[in-house]
């Protein structure tokens, strides 16, 4: 059970952190679901008892001040240690409860996480799992300063304070419906997409830097359909027959078993495979049932290279 939830850190400590992190009163307004003016309240009052400001507004954001980093730090060290404390306790009494947080992007969370999250809770029914869907950086910064315990990314660097656990290749490739001409062959090269509306992915997401940097140069030309940062309206509008996406298989699999896709790899020298990566904290910070759930998803992992 989460440290806030049993009443372990003060809410003003919670309401901090959240705003140290997000950069921002008004999101962490919306993620608490309470007034901006009430997480001001808090921060004012914690600044006033502390005699120093904790935080300075950089272009429309809020940035920690150095008292406000030293706070910071020692606010993560105290929640991962309560956190253990409580895994441990449970543990004690024979419960086997607790909870792990994952961040992850959307694909996984509509292919692979459901998959792995029927396995675990299969052995581990009374472990809860909270997960958040993200951006591949935000993922990798989640477990970075503690907000997660895991997480799940493509093709970033592994932030300070954080482990790669496991990763794996995967291929770039078309989606496309069934009855589309290109639907028939094995693998593609750039040229044979040339005249497709794709619907190509915003750079909010990791996929859209290596998808341009192919058609960087290229004598390819092709008509773009729409740009989004939603996987599944990607894969909606691909089923549908208005367009085509670039992507790897990862969060259409349902789609591909049932049919109603088709994946066609991409070859190309200016294309590299994406690398999906399984991040975790130190491992001295992170709790057994974390450790039971990344070793489920690790071995999901393993099955996608099949």
């Amino acid at each position: 059970m989460d440290p806030y939830r049993l009443g372990l850190i003060a809410t003003r400590t919670h309401y901090f952190q959240l705003v140290a992190r997000l950069g921002s009163i008004r999101q962490a307004s919306k993620v608490l679901n309470i007034a901006p003016s009430s997480i001001s309240r808090v921060i004012k009052q914690l600044e006033d008892e502390l005699g120093t400001p904790l935080f300075e507004r950089v272009r429309q954001r809020l940035r920690l001040t150095s008292a406000g980093e030293l706070l910071l730090y020692h606010v993560r060290e105290s929640y991962v240690d309560l956190n253990k404390a409580v895994t441990e306790i449970n543990d004690l009494s024979g419960l086997r409860r607790g909870t792990v947080t994952v961040a992850t992007i959307e694909s996984v969370a509509r292919g692979l996480l459901p998959e792995a999250l029927e396995a675990f809770w299969k052995r581990h029914p009374e472990i809860t799992v909270d997960v958040k869907v993200t951006s591949s950086q935000e993922a990798a910064n989640a477990v970075s300063d503690g907000s997660c315990d895991l997480g799940i990314a493509f093709d970033v660097r592994v932030p300070r304070n954080a482990r790669r656990l496991t990763s794996i290749p995967l291929p770039l490739g078309l989606v496309v419906p069934p009855d589309n001409p290109l639907a028939e062959r094995d693998e593609l090269r750039t040229f044979d997409i040339s005249g497709e509306r794709l619907i190509l992915s915003d750079t909010s997401l990791s996929l859209s830097m290596p998808v341009e940097e192919m058609f960087s140069g290229s004598m390819v030309e092709f008509s773009r359909r729409t740009r989004t940062n939603s996987i599944g309206l990607m894969i909606d509008l691909a089923r549908r027959g208005l367009g085509a996406i670039m992507q790897t298989q990862v969060g259409v699999e349902r789609e591909i078993a049932t049919g109603e896709l088709c994946f066609i790899p991409l070859r190309d020298p200016k294309l590299q495979p994406r690398r999906l990566m399984l991040m975790s904290r130190a491992k001295s910070e992170i709790s057994d049932a974390a450790s039971a759930f990344a070793t489920n998803l690790s071995q999901c992992f393993e099955q996608l290279k099949t």
